[in-house]
């Protein structure tokens, strides 16, 4: 009884507070506008559901179409914009005050107290993880020098999909060797540990890697309700589950750091030269900022290449005359002797608009990651109180009819038309932008320059490939694909590398 005295004295204290500040905003500020369906304590809450950015985009057409509006979700207030004019204006005129992160129970437990680059207040620690990703992980000489790795996996994945297709086409599910694709490249680029494929005899242990990435995918994003209203916590389990989540999360990446420590002769992955800068500066480069590191990298850059891959195979096995057309192009500009190279991609420009065209309609972050204002700002004329967690729906930006010609077609020749792609944000805009949008460019290029090259594809049947989305920005269903090896699979399989 006294549990639940306390649980409604709570409730009453924090609406009559609430109350309160809300009307001092109202008197003090010049506020967007907001969806009338405002309840107590949770305030919008109840409106958000999955998919987040398509819900967003809606109360927007609600409100007129309104290019910002304000939302209440619980104890924050959030403003969401829709327009590119006005996302360029936060991360170039108030990049700075809007340069840090808002803080979640997902960033607090499994990524460190949000203490990696994803996920740290902006300040000295973050441009120090900046510096370290541009140098270290980033850069164009470590990206070259892990060339050798992209180019075997590419091997592997034909080799995959070659083996039941050579004389004829053959059904073959594309997102789970997309996914096994992704995870090699980047695991052997980080640890130089291979999971997945012929030569991967780890079995079990890659089930658990493929198992806890899927976890941590669902688990993060913008927050649960409970980062929204803090009770929730005592009757909800999720904070319970992230817990045992961060815990075999952390018992993974320790796991490659000490197996590197293990090893007699240094190799060069990143953890090794992450590694050899602890060697130099112990008291900086802990393992907690090592393990923050390779987290990001190794989220990150699996959903974005992934995602984008089978949606961009999707609409190529919908848009066969767009398939044939870059095909042409490969064989014209690349011939039928080798297999496609990274430096290939400048001379290739339909092969780029096919690209530009699915990071334009399935950015893989459709609402990027939130950013939290540290002082009051103005965002298109509305004042932006210092706090506010404001959100870029990068989705409805890139579908807006006002840009884009269109804008919900699949048409990759829209890009032809010179500077058109400068309007695309998939990897965010300002200080805080992805880091690793070279790497994701080089290796999408390289990967859906080589199913292009290396096979014929048609659909399983006459009708389309249903282009409906599931609640994390990717395909509904995985894809299925009808495969047929073309002759210069030969050639790249019996050549050496």
């Amino acid at each position: 009884m006294e549990y639940l005295l306390l649980i409604l004295s709570f409730l009453i204290f924090f609406i009559f507070s609430l109350k309160h500040l809300v009307g001092r905003w109202k008197c003090k500020f010049n506020l967007p506008p907001t969806p009338a369906w405002s309840l107590p304590v949770i305030g919008h809450l109840h409106l958000l559901k999955p998919p987040l950015h398509q819900i967003l985009h809606s109360l927007s057409q609600s409100l007129g179409g309104a290019p910002i509006f304000r939302l209440r979700l619980g104890n924050r207030v959030a403003f969401v914009v829709s327009s590119l004019s006005l996302a360029e204006e936060c991360f170039t005129k108030n990049d700075i005050v809007l340069a840090d992160r808002p803080k979640f129970t997902f960033g607090r437990l499994v990524e460190y107290n949000c203490t990696t680059m994803a996920t740290t207040s902006y300040g000295d620690h973050w441009r120090n993880l900046r510096r370290i990703g541009a140098i270290e992980i980033f850069s164009s000489h470590r990206l070259d020098s892990f060339l050798s790795i992209r180019k075997d996996e590419i091997r592997h994945l034909i080799l995959c999909l070659s083996k039941n297709s050579l004389h004829g086409f053959a059904k073959v599910e594309l997102r789970s060797l997309f996914g096994n694709f992704n995870i090699n490249n980047i695991l052997r680029m980080i640890a130089g540990k291979r999971f997945y494929g012929d030569e991967a005899e780890q079995g079990d242990e890659a089930k658990r890697v493929r198992q806890l990435l899927d976890e941590a995918v669902s688990s993060a994003g913008v927050g649960h309700a409970s980062d929204y209203v803090p009770f929730l916590r005592w009757f909800t389990s999720y904070e319970k589950g992230v817990k045992k989540l961060a815990v075999r999360v952390d018992e993974f990446l320790q796991g490659l750091l000490d197996d590197k420590r293990a090893q007699k002769e240094k190799g060069n992955t990143m953890i090794d030269h992450l590694l050899s800068l602890q060697e130099i500066e112990p008291d900086y480069y802990t393992d907690v900022t090592v393990k923050g590191l390779v987290v990001v990298m190794i989220f990150a850059g699996n959903v974005t290449l992934t995602r984008t891959l089978e949606w961009a195979m999707l609409n190529l096995l919908n848009h066969p005359e767009v398939l044939k057309k870059a095909k042409t192009e490969i064989d014209t500009k690349i011939g039928l002797d080798r297999l496609i190279d990274e430096p290939d991609a400048k001379n290739l420009p339909y092969l780029q608009c096919i690209i530009s065209e699915i990071f334009r309609l399935y950015p893989a972050a459709p609402l990027l990651a939130p950013h939290r204002a540290t002082e009051d700002c103005i965002i298109g004329g509305y004042d932006c109180p210092r706090g506010t967690t404001l959100i870029a729906n990068v989705w409805a930006i890139h579908r807006d009819p006002n840009i884009w010609e269109e804008p919900e077609k699949f048409k990759p020749e829209r890009f032809e038309r010179k500077g058109e792609d400068q309007t695309l944000m998939p990897f965010g805009m300002g200080r805080r932008a992805c880091p690793g949008s070279g790497l994701a460019q080089r290796v999408v290029n390289l990967a859906l320059g080589s199913m292009i090259q290396c096979f014929d594809w048609e659909r399983t049947g006459e009708e389309f490939v249903d282009i409906s989305e599931a609640t994390t920005m990717r395909p509904a269903t995985p894809l299925l694909a009808m495969c047929r090896a073309r002759p210069l699979v030969h050639k790249i399989l019996n050549a050496p590398f």
